[in-house]
């Protein structure tokens, strides 16, 4: 059904209708009204999926009043953004680049970003070890969440230097990284043996599916971020490449131990198994395209599930989340106010 958050209107359920109503926007499901916003109250309309029918007059609406109707695939990636003649995003984006020069505003803003994902490896590592059977595991996993806590701490008091505050980043994610088959039931080790995070290419099927679901991930952050009107390619945390989206690879650090559920839950529930991965000659590991097609599926019903935003105290999709922190961090950039992550509890 419809939702606003953020004078953002969602709509996800098949079958909706948006149409013009005067000065407001009429959602209806099956002919049945089910909202009537004011146009003026809204900055953009998310529409996800094919089968949501937006009329014209609703989308002159909109573009008449600086609203965007920006268009979603089912699983969230951008393939329209519709709106009038620009108004803000060449300022929001001024401001961006601006940021990004000043080296006080990028450390903050990175600080922000390494917080976020600091606090959300802690969330996830103290869940395994609140839940391990065996009682080593257990304690190397609480070990390294006060480490996480340590770390948090040694980060609020960093300088304004981001090589400081990516070095304490690197650090937390050496520790993870370091107990991360400690997350698996011992039963699996052996057919998933993990010897620390490596990629281009992954070595071992662990790493093959974290890269998998990382670059689904980041394919979020990218819609997200355009759709708000930030350019994707200059961040703060990940300096600039060419070619590299850097400010989506921030706004995915706080993200990313979600994801890290997300592949040890699917491998401790036994639904992958290791003869589906592909070695290749040299080393390499592969998913095959029913793996692939397998993740998807299981990256998309857990973007379904629901929890209670902690800023809003509203019930949204966690497919959802990096959409809000989008604008959120639309809104710092725009205002010089401090970034807020998203934290898991």
């Amino acid at each position: 059904m419809p939702q606003t958050l953020q004078n953002v209107l969602y709509l996800f359920t098949p079958g909706l209708s948006l149409r013009r109503d005067g000065l407001a926007l009429r959602i209806e499901h099956e002919k049945q009204l089910k909202l009537s916003l004011p146009v003026h109250n809204l900055e953009s309309v998310f529409v996800f999926g094919a089968d949501i029918y937006v009329s014209p007059s609703a989308m002159r609406l909109c573009w008449e009043h600086g609203a965007s109707v920006c268009f979603f695939t089912d699983w969230g990636r951008l393939e329209a953004r519709v709106e009038g003649v620009p108004q803000g995003s060449m300022l929001l984006r001024r401001r961006q680049h601006a940021a990004a020069a000043d080296p006080a505003r990028s450390a903050a803003l990175a600080r922000a970003f390494v917080a976020g994902k600091l606090h959300n490896t802690r969330w996830l590592i103290s869940r395994s070890a609140r839940d391990a059977a065996d009682a080593a595991d257990a304690g190397l996993l609480r070990t390294a969440a006060d480490a996480h806590a340590h770390l948090l701490r040694e980060l609020a008091r960093t300088p304004d230097d981001l090589d400081v505050i990516r070095g304490v980043e690197g650090r937390a994610a050496a520790l993870h990284f370091e107990v991360f088959s400690r997350h698996l039931r011992p039963a699996l080790r052996d057919s998933f043996p993990f010897e620390g995070r490596n990629r281009r290419p992954p070595r071992d099927a662990i790493n093959a599916l974290l890269s998998f679901l990382y670059a689904l991930l980041r394919h979020d952050c990218v819609s997200a971020l355009t759709a708000v009107g930030l350019d994707p390619f200059v961040g703060y945390l990940h300096a600039d490449r060419s070619g590299r989206e850097s400010l989506a690879l921030d706004l995915m650090e706080e993200f990313r131990p979600w994801t890290d559920r997300l592949a040890l839950t699917l491998l401790n529930r036994g639904e992958l198994k290791a003869g589906q991965f592909l070695s290749r000659d040299g080393g390499t590991v592969e998913l095959g395209e029913p793996l692939r097609k397998t993740l998807v599926a299981a990256f998309q019903q857990r973007k379904a599930d629901e929890v209670t935003h902690p800023l809003f105290q509203e019930k949204v999709r966690h497919g959802q989340l990096v959409f809000i922190q989008a604008r959120l961090l639309a809104r710092a950039v725009r205002s010089g106010d401090d970034y807020t992550p998203h934290l898991f509890n």
